[in-house]
């Protein structure tokens, strides 16, 4: 049986390991789908303390994971299929076969939702992206566009007009689904241009594979047009990725796991870091944190089973 399981290797999770591994728990680290989460789409990270100069997002996830092995930390390459908790103890499939846990993090992150139009996941980090906080700053006077109608999609849009010339606010509706406040907040912005009715159907790209426009389909009267942009900020939502812990664990209505007293969940010796329980900040050094405190929360809640 295993000390601790983490599953994921977000900053989350791979921040989970070296405070774990450091604690001699020898962690089994389960990386899934998507090995090193949604930092590995990232191609400039200028906002994690320590890189004045930035970091390459796929080089500070390889670090971390270094640093991780280098305190004893195993990684493994699985998919958890099933959990279950026993009582005393936690049981995960993976791959197919049962592995028993006495403690368990859950750092699975959560995956952005976005358009599926095509080529659009080798546009990430080109001109596509999720996330105004990470990348916002790279896309100075120039156009921008934030394809949504909530909360989130306002939120961004407002957040741009501190760098973007202009920011086209693009809704497949001819009202916004946000709340009032934030709705009238990024509507007064000089700088949001609302483009009411439309979907982006295509990325247009440069030579160098860059975005440059985006073609737009009028939802009304199927007209189709050109729209200059230099960045798609996609801000329909993101997907806990909680899949297999749904019945067992509790999560709000949207599927992202609930934390009680720090990162515990509600059941012994299981605990949850990251975006896979954080719906309001989602960024790497917040993961990061969480990942720390429920590694020292797992390694004293072990501690009382000695």
């Amino acid at each position: 049986m295993e000390n601790l399981i983490i599953v994921g290797t977000g900053c989350a999770g791979l921040t989970a390991a070296i405070y774990a591994s450091r604690a001699n728990l020898s962690p089994l680290v389960l990386q899934g789908k998507l090995p090193g989460g949604q930092l590995t789409t990232t191609t400039l990270v200028e906002n994690f303390p320590g890189f004045p100069e930035g970091v390459d997002g796929p080089d500070l996830i390889m670090r971390m994971q270094q640093q991780a092995e280098k305190f004893g930390a195993r990684f493994q390459y699985g998919f958890v299929e099933e959990y279950e908790h026993l009582g005393t103890h936690s049981r995960l499939k993976i791959d197919g076969e049962w592995v028993e846990t006495r403690a368990l993090i859950v750092a699975s992150g959560a995956s952005p939702r976005y358009l599926g139009i095509d080529r659009e996941h080798e546009l990430i980090g080109h001109g596509v992206t999720s996330c105004a906080t990470c990348d916002g700053a790279f896309y100075r006077n120039v156009p921008v566009c934030v394809v949504g109608g909530g909360d989130s999609a306002c939120e961004e849009a407002t957040f741009l007009t501190r760098f973007a010339s202009t920011v086209y606010l693009i809704h497949r509706r001819d009202t916004l689904r946000a709340s009032k406040i934030m709705a009238d907040r990024a509507l007064a912005n000089p700088k949001v241009k609302p483009v009411w009715n439309s979907a982006i159907t295509e990325y247009i790209t440069d030579e160098s594979g860059e975005v440059t426009s985006v073609k737009l389909k009028d939802l009304v009267t199927g007209e189709i047009s050109d729209l200059e942009v230099k960045c798609v900020f996609v801000a329909i939502g993101h997907e806990p990725n909680t899949a297999a812990f749904r019945g067992k664990l509790d999560t709000d209505e949207n599927g992202y796991l609930i934390q009680v007293e720090g990162t515990r969940t509600n059941l012994p010796g299981v605990f949850a870091a990251g975006d896979v329980a954080d719906h309001v900040y989602r960024q790497a050094i917040t993961a990061a944190g969480q990942g720390c405190a429920a590694a020292i929360d797992a390694e004293r809640w072990l501690a009382t089973l000695e």
